[in-house]
C-alpha cells in the first residue's frame, strides 16, 4: 500500500533552486528540484552526506531562503499550512531540563491532544523508549534521544512529517522499529512523510524512493 487512493499532495516543491559560495566556488546545492508527497505516503530521500538533503528540508521549512521556486503545504483542518507539520532535525532539540516524557508531552498539551501525558507515554512505547521516560536527554544515549525526538513529532498526529536522518544513531534492529512505525502511521493515519537518509535500509520501508545528487532529484 502506498499513498491513499486519490490522495492530494500534502507537500509540493516546484522548481527549487539554492546556491551558495564556498570560498571562490559557487555550489549549486539544489537545481530545479520538483517533488510531491501525498497523504499516506512514505517518501525516502536518499543521498550521500553533503548531497543537499538537509538544504532541501531547510528550504521546504523556510529555515533557508531558496534562490527561486515554490513550496506548498496543504493540511486540511489546519488554521495555517504549517500547523500540522512536524519536524525531526538532525540535532534533536530536546529540552535538557525536561525528562523525555515531559519533552514529548509538552507539544501534545500545546496542540490540545487529549490526555497529553498518556499520549506521550504511548508514543514513547511505540518506539521502545518508554523505559527511559523519566530520564533527561543528557542521561540517555544519542539513539534514545533520537527516538524521543521522533515520538515528540508523532504525538501531535501531524499531516506532514519531515525527518532528517532520524535513524542515524540507531542499530539495524532499532532502525527497523522506527521505520516500521513510520510506515504504519502513514498507512493507518494518512501521514505524509519525507525522510532524508543515507541508509539504504530505509528504502525497504518506503512507498517511493528519490535520490538527490549534485542538486538534482531522480527516481530511486
Amino acid at each position: 500500500m502506498s499513498a491513499l487512493p486519490d490522495a492530494a499532495p500534502v507537500l509540493e516543491v516546484r522548481g527549487l533552486r539554492k546556491s551558495y559560495r564556498r570560498g571562490d566556488e559557487v555550489v549549486h546545492a539544489l537545481q530545479g528540484v520538483e517533488l510531491q508527497v501525498a497523504a499516506g505516503e512514505l517518501v525516502v530521500l536518499l543521498g550521500r552526506s553533503g548531497s543537499g538533503k538537509t538544504t532541501l528540508l531547510s528550504c521546504i521549512l523556510g529555515w533557508e531562503d531558496p534562490d527561486s521556486g515554490e513550496v506548498e503545504v496543504t493540511a486540511p483542518g489546519a488554521a495555517t499550512a504549517w500547523e500540522r507539520t512536524a519536524v525531526v532535525p538532525q540535532q534533536t532539540g530536546l529540552l535538557e531540563e525536561l525528562t523525555l516524557l515531559e519533552n514529548v508531552a509538552l507539544p501534545a498539551r500545546l496542540a490540545g491532544v487529549p490526555a497529553p501525558r498518556t499520549a506521550a507515554l504511548h508514543a514513547l512505547e511505540e518506539l521502545q523508549i518508554a523505559g527511559e521516560a523519566d530520564r533527561r536527554p543528557d542521561a540517555v544515549s544519542l539513539g534514545q534521544a533520537q527516538r524521543a525526538a521522533l515520538a515528540r513529532a508523532l504525538v501531535v498526529r501531524p499531516a506532514l512529517l519531515l525527518a532528517d536522518e532520524p535513524t542515524s544513531r540507531l542499530d539495524e534492529d532499532l532502525t527497523r522499529v522506527v521505520l516500521a512505525e513510520l510506515r504504519r502511521r502513514c498507512h493507518a493515519d494518512g501521514l505524509a512523510v519525507l525522510l532524508a537518509s543515507h541508509d539504504a535500509l530505509a528504502t525497504a520501508y518506503a512507498d517511493r524512493v528519490v535520490r538527490l545528487a549534485e542538486g538534482r532529484l531522480a527516481a530511486g
